[in-house]
């Protein structure tokens, strides 16, 4: 079934079948469903393996280290209002990276037909 060419920031975005947009990729926050709901793909393909999780962790301690330094140096808060914050919001922020990275990962893969490598015989 060849439809739309679906942009592939919009469908990790929305997180959202690579194919045709309009499916939702996962069941719940971060399991993939086992196909499309609207066109039918099946999601067998998908293996993202440790990537999302690696640039996630690498984007987050960017942003929350340099938040901690920068909310540090400008308001010079109690520590407990540092960990209140912190602890509140990196969870939070992680698991929106962890989504949109893995939808990110699986609609490229899906764009770039990207699949396990095989040996020609």
């Amino acid at each position: 079934m060849s439809g739309p060419k679906v942009s592939v920031l919009h469908s990790a975005a929305l997180a959202r079948c690579p194919r045709c947009g309009k499916g939702p990729l996962f069941r719940q926050v971060l399991m993939l469903r086992d196909r499309c709901s609207h066109c039918g793909l099946d999601y067998a393909f998908i293996d993202t393996g440790d990537g999302p999780a690696v640039f996630a962790i690498f984007i987050l301690g960017f942003l929350v280290l340099g938040g901690a330094l920068w909310f540090e140096f400008t308001f010079g808060p109690p520590v407990w209002m540092h960990v209140v914050l912190w602890g509140l919001l990196t969870p939070l922020i992680a698991l929106g990276l962890l989504r949109f990275l893995k939808a990110l990962l699986t609609a490229l893969q899906y764009k770039h037909k990207a699949e396990e490598g095989r040996l020609e015989r």
